[in-house]
Parts: structure tokens; sequence; C-alpha cells
């Protein structure tokens, strides 16, 4: 299988940034502990701070994978662009957290993802995805 990890804005610093919020590993050195624990399936990695590439991310992941985790980051509660692109394609898509939205400020509570993904998961950490990760490989 074929899955698409998307991470948006400010989460290429991951392991720097606020580590008592986020953790202090690196989403690179997480990936590669996750690609060697699932060598059978093809786990691809697109990150970026720009909405457009986000949403042509996700419009052109329909292309080449079976499903993808997408942690859109600050931009899950302003972007209905990124809500549209993940309505457009016929993927699965689990929106992913890092921290508990819902112990945050009161914007975060709302996401445009929400409702337009098979799930979402907020607060624990790092292991969110490989948890999305799971679940995608195992509904298909």
């Amino acid at each position: 299988m074929r899955i698409l990890i998307i991470n948006g804005p400010n989460l290429n610093l991951l392991g720097t940034r606020e580590p008592d919020l986020y953790g202090s590993q690196s989403f690179e050195d997480f990936l590669k502990e996750l690609k060697s624990k699932y060598t059978s399936h093809d786990i691809g990695y697109f990150q970026s701070n720009i909405e457009g590439e986000l949403i042509s991310a996700v419009q052109q992941a329909k292309q080449n994978y079976d499903g993808i985790i997408l942690n859109a980051a600050a931009y899950s509660h302003t972007s209905i662009g990124i809500a549209d692109a993940v309505t457009a394609i016929e993927l699965s898509v689990v929106e992913v957290h890092i921290s508990n939205i819902y112990k945050r400020e009161n914007f975060r509570h709302f996401t445009y993802l929400s409702s337009r993904c098979v799930g979402t998961i907020s607060g624990l950490g790092l292991k969110g995805y490989a948890l999305a990760l799971e679940f995608l490989l195992s509904s298909k």
C-alpha cells in the first residue's frame, strides 16, 4: 500500500520547536523509524509552509497513493482550500494533530478538515501518525 504523509507549516521544526508541546524528536528521525517498521509499504512524505503547495500535494496524491495522513497544522483551522482539496479527491484521509487541539486555544478546537476526513487523531504525539497508518492499512 502507498500512503502519503503531508505536514503543514512549522512542522519542519519538530524536535526543536516547543519540545514540551511537540516532543524532541525530529519528524525525519520519526519517519525513518516508521519506514523501517513498515518496509512492505511505500510511505511518501511532503512538508510545506505554503498553503497552495499543500493543496497541490493533496490533489496530486490521488495519482500515486492509496491514502493520506494529513497534519495541516495551523491551516487546519483556516484553510477551506485544503478542505476542498480533501473533498475533491477519492482517497481516505486521516487528519492528525500532534498536540491535543482541544486543550489549546479555542480557535484550535475547530478544523475545516475533520468533517472531510475519515477520522481525526489529536494529542497522541508522533504516535498519532503510526495509528493513522495502521488504520489506513487495515481499511484496504
